[in-house]
């Protein structure tokens, strides 16, 4: 494992004001057994891992969050950028962007989120989740952003499969020159809630400026999408973050909590911005 656990083993104890024998207690091994560890005389077990993260957890030490701020900081000098990648498995070897399926926002790539507490949210339903941590260094690349607008939508319904058939249209292959050439991509993230408003645009079922504040209304912030190995290449590992379970549950409460007042404000925007702007036959006609 990379998680660097005696590392924070060393920062819980500090934190909490607790000699080794007592964190060895709170977690049920002896004083014996954590010396070993420390000493890396001694491989730590998964169970074990999860019982030293989920102990800081439940004593209201935030590791992750307080890895997010420090690295944002040491960043801010260096004109670098600190972001996140929440990983349903671990990272085998180096980051490839072959290995990346099709139909994602903007098709192949590696994905990474500004946000640490959005982007684990992404995978905390999933057993052995964790996090990326990455220092990303763009100066020498080509991007292109886009915005929460109509552009964003077309673009998110034509890499996601929503839009066969309208390739040749002129405002389609328009979307596709933005991104051709291009090192990364800087846009807004779609989860599957934003995609299933995108869908009611393109089902003809609200218009563009309706989606548009729907989805406005749903922000989850900012990804970055990177195209090319050149881009890869830029990213530089910071660290590997567990994820106990105590953790994923309260990402998962949040998203929860989101989802239900995303949920509401989809509704009022709706009804809000009824009639206003163009359904989807009228803009690919």
């Amino acid at each position: 494992m990379d998680y660097q656990i005696i590392d924070d083993i060393e920062l819980i104890k500090e934190l909490l004001s607790i000699s080794s024998r007592e964190l060895a207690g709170a977690i049920g091994v002896t004083p014996e057994t954590l010396s070993r560890w420390c000493s890396s005389a001694q491989e730590i077990s998964p169970e074990n891992t999860e019982k030293i993260y989920d102990f800081a957890f439940s004593e209201g030490i935030r590791l992750n969050r307080i890895k997010e701020q420090l690295y944002k900081e040491d960043c801010i000098s260096r004109n670098r950028i600190i972001l996140f990648h929440g990983a349903k498995n671990n990272i085998d070897g180096e980051i490839s962007i072959d290995k990346s399926r099709e139909l994602n926002d903007f098709g192949k790539g590696f994905y990474c989120g500004e946000s640490l507490e959005q982007s684990a949210m992404f995978v905390s339903g999933f057993k052995g989740s964790s996090l990326y941590i990455y220092e990303f260094d763009k100066s020498s690349l080509l991007g292109t952003q886009f915005f929460c607008d109509r552009d964003w939508m077309l673009t998110i319904a034509y890499f996601r499969g929503r839009l066969t058939g309208y390739d040749e249209h002129p405002i389609i292959r328009e979307l596709i020159r933005k991104i051709d050439g291009k090192d990364y991509v800087l846009a807004p993230i779609a989860d599957n809630r934003m995609f299933e408003i995108i869908d009611s645009f393109i089902d003809g079922e609200i218009t563009d400026v309706q989606c548009q504040h729907c989805l406005s209304a749903t922000n989850l912030g900012n990804q970055y999408v990177f195209k090319t190995e050149k881009a890869v290449r830029q990213l530089e590992l910071k660290r590997h973050c567990y994820l106990s379970e105590r953790e994923k549950k309260y990402y998962l409460t949040s998203k929860q909590e989101e989802s239900k007042i995303g949920n509401d404000k989809v509704k009022i925007a709706r009804k809000q911005f009824r009639g206003q702007g163009k359904y989807i036959e009228d803009i690919l006609k």
